[in-house]
C-alpha cells in the first residue's frame, strides 16, 4: 500500500508551458535575441531554468554571462506574470483533496526554482498541507539526480516501497528508476507518451482519476 505520492510540478499538476515560455520570450527580446514559439518550451522545460535558456539561446550564445543575464530578465519577469495563463490540469484539485481525504502524504519535487515552486503552489493549491515543497535549490542537484526524492523521503519517513512518483517527462522516470521507488508517468503533460515508455515506468495514466484507481489496487 502506498503512503506519499510524490508529484512533479511543471506538466503534471500544473500547465505553465503559455507563462514560461512568455517569460523567457520576454527575458530573449530584452537581451536581442529571437524568440520562439509557445508550442516549442514543451520540449525546452524539465532540467532546471539555467538548462532552459541553454536550449533557447541561439548557437555561439549559450555562454554562462548570457545564461545568468537571461535569469536576471526572466526572474524579473516571472515573478509578476507566473499564474497569468497557468492552469491546473483537469481533475488534478480533485485529486489532490481525493488523496488528501484519504491521508495520503503528498509532496512536491520540482525543478523549478525554489521560490517560483512555492509561489505557484500556494496559489493554485492552497488548500492542500503537503509534506514537502521541494524546488530547485542551491547546491542541490537537479533532477534526474534522487536526492530531492530523498529529502523528501526524510521529512516524510515513509518505506520506498510505499512511495509513487508521478510526473510527466523522461526526467521524472529517471529520477523514480534512480531513487528506487514506483513511477506513474501521465500523458497529459509536456513530454509525449513515447518518452515516457522509454524508461518502463511501473503505471502509465491518461487521467488524473486513474491514480485512484492504482492506489485503491
Amino acid at each position: 500500500m502506498k503512503e506519499l505520492i510524490i508529484f512533479d510540478l511543471d506538466g503534471t499538476l500544473l500547465d505553465t508551458v503559455a507563462d514560461l515560455a512568455a517569460s523567457t520570450n520576454h527575458a530573449l527580446s530584452q537581451c536581442g535575441f529571437p524568440t520562439h514559439e509557445a508550442a516549442a518550451y514543451r520540449f525546452f522545460i524539465g532540467n532546471g531554468i539555467n538548462k532552459l535558456f541553454e536550449r533557447v539561446l541561439p548557437e555561439g550564445e549559450k555562454s554562462l554571462e548570457k545564461v545568468l543575464k537571461m535569469r536576471q530578465h526572466f526572474l524579473e519577469y516571472y515573478g509578476e506574470h507566473n499564474a497569468e495563463l497557468t492552469v491546473p490540469y483537469s481533475g488534478i484539485s480533485d485529486l489532490l483533496q481525493k488523496l488528501q481525504s484519504e491521508d495520503y502524504k503528498l509532496a512536491i519535487a520540482s525543478n523549478k526554482y525554489q521560490s517560483g515552486t512555492m509561489q505557484l503552489v500556494e496559489h493554485f493549491f492552497p488548500e492542500i498541507k503537503f509534506t514537502a515543497v521541494f524546488g530547485q535549490r542551491e547546491n542541490i542537484p537537479v533532477k534526474p539526480n534522487p536526492t530531492i526524492v530523498d529529502d523528501i523521503l526524510a521529512l516524510a519517513k515513509v518505506e520506498k516501497s510505499r512511495v509513487l512518483y508521478v510526473g510527466d517527462s523522461g526526467v521524472d522516470m529517471q529520477t523514480a528508476h534512480n531513487a528506487d521507488i514506483d513511477a506513474c508517468g501521465v500523458t497529459w503533460g509536456f513530454r509525449p507518451r513515447a518518452e515516457l515508455e522509454e524508461f518502463s515506468p511501473k503505471y502509465i495514466v491518461d487521467k488524473p482519476e486513474e491514480i485512484l484507481k492504482i492506489l485503491a489496487n
